[in-house]
């Protein structure tokens, strides 16, 4: 099937949203929480992606740009169970909600020569969370024995950078 012909219950709606508040140029910090209020009243379902889209890969997670222009990107992102990503910070602020699955975030404090962890948070379905650069360093692991799912909103153009990521930590984590 061609991506052009796919239906995408609530995507056109949630680009509008998007639209207007990344118009309305607040900070960035403001922003990706504007939009992660945005998100929890215009909370997708699952049929968002197709079936196959939400098998994911047995490789590693998958991302699916499913809307990007100049000012915003919207994501999914499909995880496995026990597939997460590498210490990472972002090019932008994001928003994101969790659909399926247990998203396991560690954030992380960096200090130059290595970063110390500050915190966790299990995100389940139907939670809705954003942040913004500087402070986003985290990793995300799905926890649980579900495919995971879930929706980002970046505020970039992903499509164009290839990534919303800034910069990988390869550093030693060390305890506060």
């Amino acid at each position: 099937m061609d991506m052009a012909t796919i239906v995408r219950p609530g995507l056109d709606e949630l680009v509008r949203g998007v639209g207007a508040l990344t118009a309305r140029r607040l900070d960035r910090r403001e922003t990706a929480f504007a939009v992660a209020d945005l998100l929890r009243a215009q909370f997708p379902s699952l049929d968002l992606l197709t079936p196959e889209e939400r098998e994911g890969s047995p490789d590693r997670y998958v991302s699916q740009v499913l809307h990007a222009q100049d000012d915003f990107s919207i994501v999914a992102v499909v995880w496995r169970p026990g597939q997460g990503t590498v210490i990472h910070d972002h090019v932008s602020w994001c928003a994101f909600g969790v659909l399926s699955g247990i998203e396991h975030e560690t954030l992380y404090r960096d200090h130059g020569d290595h970063l110390t962890e500050i915190g966790r948070a299990d995100n389940r379905p139907g939670e809705v969370s954003g942040f913004a650069p500087p402070g986003d360093i985290h990793a995300v692991l799905n926890t649980s024995d579900e495919v995971g799912v879930s929706v980002h909103v970046y505020g970039a153009d992903v499509r164009r950078l290839g990534s919303s990521v800034r910069r990988v930590y390869d550093l030693p984590v060390r305890q506060r």
